[in-house]
């Protein structure tokens, strides 16, 4: 095992994979001579060169639109977006052609596209650089959402969204860049569409992703001291996503919370808890709780307000215990 931030260890996903098939390649603004605005490409354009690390204008649309292509003839493109904010200059791609092309040329070729993008609050960027929109992608059928919380994560579901045959939205929270954790040594990957128990409980269930696992498990240890136990559901993928995993939970604990850090309304939670109402429904003992952030655009200078975190978490976990059917 070894020691990598988070930002890292999506470069070596990418390294490794470029590595593994030539027909890998990354395209982005600034992802060669600039090392991509985070870092994550560092190293690569000397390595690979500009025929497969693609330094490209500012224009989403036109190069998502050509890595489409680049797919559909048997290439296996890495798309950067600078910021989850910017991708709706290329919604038209991604949305109308990328996940419906397979559908509707019947299945003679795939479209293994990776999108990624840095979400979220927490650098006081302001309004337009901080959205969480990964409900919209959600919603597209046709399209894999990942988010991965920690660098062990990020690393091995990214290499499995490069080997996958069809595009998949590949989410990074930004705050998460610098994190730390270790990874093995050797090759390995993680499957899409399987969730991760951070932390056994029995209480209470939280179903979440991303930058909101590590303030769930905050939580979960501050209200350990008060006596409730928290099972922390990390998704990893919201679509699709691990009904099994989250059903058995929710039929041990019969309590759920879901927290995500885009705005509640529409979110993923809302999905999950319309799914657990629908399908069961007997196994809960108390109404589902939701956190999310406010339904107003996300702000610069009152951020922190802004942002959810632990002690959101808390807070809904204590009304969904003091309150049952």
């Amino acid at each position: 095992m070894k020691d990598i931030r988070y930002i890292f260890a999506i470069k070596e996903a990418m390294e490794e994979e470029m590595e593994r098939d030539e027909n890998v390649f990354l395209v982005g603004e600034d992802v060669g001579l600039a090392e991509g605005s985070f870092g994550a490409s560092r190293g690569l354009y000397d390595k690979f060169g500009p025929d497969r690390v693609i330094d490209t204008p500012i224009s989403e649309l036109g190069f998502t639109s050509m890595a489409a292509g680049a797919a559909s003839c048997g290439l296996r493109p890495i798309v950067e977006i600078m910021f989850m904010d910017f991708v709706t200059c290329c919604m038209d791609s991604i949305v109308n052609q990328i996940a419906k092309m397979r559908y509707m040329f019947g299945n003679q070729y795939s479209v293994p596209i990776v999108v990624r993008m840095p979400e979220g609050g927490g650098l006081n960027a302001g309004p337009q650089h901080s959205q969480c929109l990964e409900a919209w992608f959600a919603h597209v059928p046709g399209l894999k959402v990942v988010m991965a919380s920690t660098p062990y994560d990020v690393k091995g579901l990214l290499k499995s969204s490069i080997r996958d045959d069809n595009p998949v939205i590949f989410i990074e929270n930004k705050t998460l860049h610098a994190m730390k954790g270790s990874i093995p040594e050797e090759d390995f990957t993680i499957p899409l569409g399987k969730a991760d128990i951070k932390r056994e409980g029995s209480d209470v269930t939280i179903v979440t992703a991303s930058r909101m696992v590590h303030e769930s498990l905050k939580a979960a240890d501050a209200l350990a001291e008060e006596g409730i136990s928290l099972e922390v559901i990390d998704l990893m993928t919201i679509q699709p996503w691990d009904r099994e995993t989250v059903f058995n939970s929710i039929g041990k604990t019969h309590r759920l919370v879901t927290a995500h850090e885009a705005v509640k309304q529409f979110g993923f939670g809302a999905e999950i808890s319309a799914a657990v109402t629908e399908e069961i429904l007997d196994e809960l003992d108390a109404p589902i709780m939701r956190v999310g952030a406010p339904f107003v655009p996300a702000s610069y200078s009152l951020e922190k307000f802004y942002v959810p975190g632990a002690d959101d978490v808390k807070n809904a976990v204590r009304k969904t215990m003091e309150r049952s059917f």
